[in-house]
């Protein structure tokens, strides 16, 4: 194809980072324009008219995705429940790039995605069976006052099992009804398979994955509701183990077993949409864990053997704990294979290959915190009008106990190191922000010490990013092992007897610790709902909230099939489909991506068919492509993606970059003005970085220094302009010089 005619064939097509701006703020066409001043006290001209047009005459677009992850308040506080399954689907894809542990890492981060969900429902079984039909409705004064409890006080046990069972079987069926919807509702663009690119990151979005979350949510459906089965069973068998109870303990073992089993091989689930037996076998698993359930129920409903008497719902304590050293096990393997098959280059990752580790041990804490909270607040909810020694001031499980203090264990020791490493690395991180303040402004005035030293401090913050890796690796540590000292619950002792015991700390300071911890991890969970509300209310503060959400949304479900739905799967085709339509209308077509978007966009180009990408270039700016994701998802962004980007779009890509830009960073060389390229070929070409911020001293025109702009798109600055000009240039003519920057 030839070259644009004109700089106007030119269409800038903009697409913003996680801080979902408005369509206007993306374009820069609002209403009014600072001119002076700061944030907090400026100066303001009505904008210069100027039609759709940017840089040198170039026709403005702007892609607003960031609607995409949150859609309604709803969604938004759905998000904040799902968040350990949303982080376990995301750990699925922070595997190494090590071919060879692709099936191994795959499965076990796929049984680990399913504890979850069986956590999910054990939880939900606790409040409903032990804390409610097992306890509360075998005590008079607990139902003292509460009619809608008291019509089933003093019924037989396997009466109030059976019917308060309906309620986490209607929370499983409520989740399943959630997460039940196609994540593709739109006539997705799909490229021809030759001319799409057989590199992983090429594959979001291009890649249906409709039929594998299909098969995971049946498999999990199938596993909730057998745990739910397990939990009655075990129950009814401490006084009864009758034919009956033994088979069916028998077929929920061997459903539980054919849902691991078939999440433990990746080549057979992961089979093409249009293999379709095995969603019938998946769909046939559920129905049969559905009608087990029902017979289960009945079961206990109709049993004549006798129950026992007092003290918690019998199995319980034992199925929970079972579940946690389960988790803990499978932490282990993975943090094996994980470090078994991890690249041994030096500073390829982080986290020492154990992203994915990391990931999964944060889920599961948050989970394990989410349910000890929701044991822990009904259980004071029925005990605040209970006189003390009837025997509910024990309600929970001692495995919740010892949960919530390893949570908070984790909690304290992880800030403790956090502020050691703050301590123990400030000294070099500011000697480096020294020298780069030194190099950018020579020979500065006396007056402007006061804005030089704000600039180190935010230069020196911004590089602390790289030395959160062992706070990561610590956090993910503790987190399995308070999971292991659940087991110390089957002793029949409490955490603050052991403490007591062998430590010295008095069992009241241990108490008061956990019953804070507790408080801690509601605070935690109110924090997120109000973040997610206001979150979505409110775009400034869905900068900082929403942040959680986009990321964590945009890898498809390919872990856990009750994380929110991936909106990559419609953005990136989208956006495929958009600048194949302007290349032919005769439109070269400029890419922009801010943050988030640099990877949205690059995920986009390697999708476009050859013809599509000789008329296009792109600018990047406070991408995180090497920085973040090149570490965290080694096996999807890597040094080979990055040069197929550049490859596919002819090399006409300028990535802007700051050493304020606590996220973004340079892709291929961290080289300064004048300095050579720590790489060769036309990746040297890539990297710009812009000093930041522009002057350390007040201009004539202004009150205030130039702002520091971190990591601020900076399509509103001379260099963003420069590289427009470098680009058109290469996509075909010189630009226009009549029309020179806005």
């Amino acid at each position: 194809m030839s070259g644009p005619r004109s700089s106007g064939d030119v269409v800038e097509l903009r697409v913003h980072g996680v801080s979902s701006a408005s369509a206007d703020q993306v374009l820069g066409l609002q209403q009014v324009a600072q001119v002076a001043g700061d944030r907090s006290g400026g100066f303001y001209r009505p904008s210069p008219c100027r039609s759709d047009t940017g840089a040198y005459g170039v026709k403005l677009e702007a892609y607003r995705w960031g609607d995409l992850p949150s859609g309604t308040v709803a969604r938004t506080l759905a998000l904040v429940f799902l968040l350990p399954f949303m982080l376990a689907n995301v750990a699925i894809w922070m595997r190494p790039a090590n071919p060879g542990s692709e099936t191994m890492v795959k499965s076990l981060c796929r049984v680990l995605a399913l504890t979850l969900t069986v956590l999910y429902v054990l939880a939900v079984a606790g409040v409903a069976l032990d804390l409610l039909a097992w306890k509360c409705m075998s005590l008079p004064r607990c139902l003292a006052g509460r009619s809608w409890l008291s019509w089933l006080g003093g019924r037989p046990a396997g009466l109030r099992l059976a019917v308060l069972a309906l309620v986490p079987a209607a929370a499983i069926g409520l989740l399943w009804r959630l997460t039940n919807r196609p994540g593709r509702t739109f006539e997705a663009f799909h490229a021809p398979e030759k001319e799409v690119s057989g590199l992983p990151l090429g594959a979001v979005g291009q890649w249906d994955a409709e039929p594998l979350v299909g098969r995971l949510r049946s498999i999990h459906v199938a596993a909730a509701f057998a745990t739910l089965d397990v939990t009655l069973l075990a129950a009814r068998a401490t006084t009864s183990r009758s034919a009956g109870t033994i088979a069916l303990a028998v077929a929920t073992g061997t459903v539980l077993a054919v849902c691991v089993v078939l999440l433990c091989t990746p080549p057979l689930i992961d089979r093409a949409a249009t293999d379709r037996r095995l969603d019938g076998i998946t769909r046939t698993l559920r129905t049969i864990a559905i009608i087990l359930t029902v017979v289960v129920v009945a079961h206990v409903l109709a049993s004549p053997a006798p129950w026992p008497q007092g003290g918690g719902l019998p199995g319980y304590e034992a199925t929970l704990t079972g579940l946690f050293l389960a988790q803990t096990t499978l932490l282990v393997a993975l943090g094996i294979v994980l470090l078994w098959r991890r690249d041994r280059q030096r500073d390829v990752t982080p986290l020492f290959g154990l992203g994915t580790l990391v990931i999964v041990a944060a889920s599961i804490s948050l989970a394990v915190a989410y349910s000890a909270e929701l044991i822990y607040r009904v259980a004071d909810f029925l005990d605040r009008d209970t006189p003390t020694g009837d025997g509910l001031e024990s309600v929970p499980a001692r495995a919740y106990t010892w949960v919530i203090y390893g949570f908070f264990r984790a909690v304290l020791i992880t800030l403790i190191v956090l502020g050691l490493l703050i301590l123990i690395s400030r000294r070099g991180r500011y000697r480096a922000a020294a020298k780069i303040v030194e190099r950018d402004f020579p020979d500065p005035p006396a007056e402007a010490a006061p804005r030089l030293r704000q600039v180190q401090q935010t230069i020196a913050r911004a590089r602390f990013t790289e030395k959160l890796v062992p706070l990561a690796v610590v956090y993910s540590c503790l987190a399995g092992l308070g999971t292991a000292t659940t087991t110390i619950g089957l002793l029949e002792l409490f955490p603050s007897d052991v403490i007591e015991r062998n430590i010295g700390v008095p069992a009241d300071v241990v108490t008061f610790g956990i019953a804070f911890g507790s408080w801690v991890i509601a605070a935690i969970i109110l924090g997120l709902i109000i973040g997610g509300i206001f979150g979505y209310r409110t775009l400034p503060f869905r900068r900082h909230v929403g942040v959680l959400w986009d990321l964590g949304t945009f890898w498809p479900r390919a872990a856990h099939p009750f994380a929110p739905a991936c909106y990559a799967e419609r953005a990136v085709p989208e956006l495929a489909r958009r600048i194949t339509y302007l290349v032919s209308r005769g439109n070269a077509v400029l890419l922009t991506g801010h943050s988030h978007g640099s990877v949205l966009v690059a995920a986009t180009v390697l999708q476009l068919p050859p013809q599509v990408g000789n008329r296009v270039a792109l600018i990047t700016e406070g991408a995180p492509l090497r920085r973040l994701y090149g570490r965290l998802f080694p096996a999807f962004i890597n040094d080979a993606v990055l040069h197929e980007v550049g490859s596919r779009v002819g090399w006409r890509w300028v990535n802007l970059w700051r050493d304020t830009d606590a996220i973004g960073g340079w892709i291929f060389s961290g080289h300064r003005p004048g300095e050579p390229a720590a790489v060769d070929g036309p990746a040297a070409t890539v990297d710009r970085r812009l000093r930041d911020p522009r002057d350390v001293v007040t201009p004539p025109s202004d009150s205030v220094p130039p702002p520091i702009q971190g990591h601020w798109p900076c399509e509103s600055e001379e260099r963003f302009t420069q590289a427009v000009r470098d680009l058109l240039e290469r996509l075909g003519r010189p630009a226009d010089p009549t029309a020179g920057p806005p």
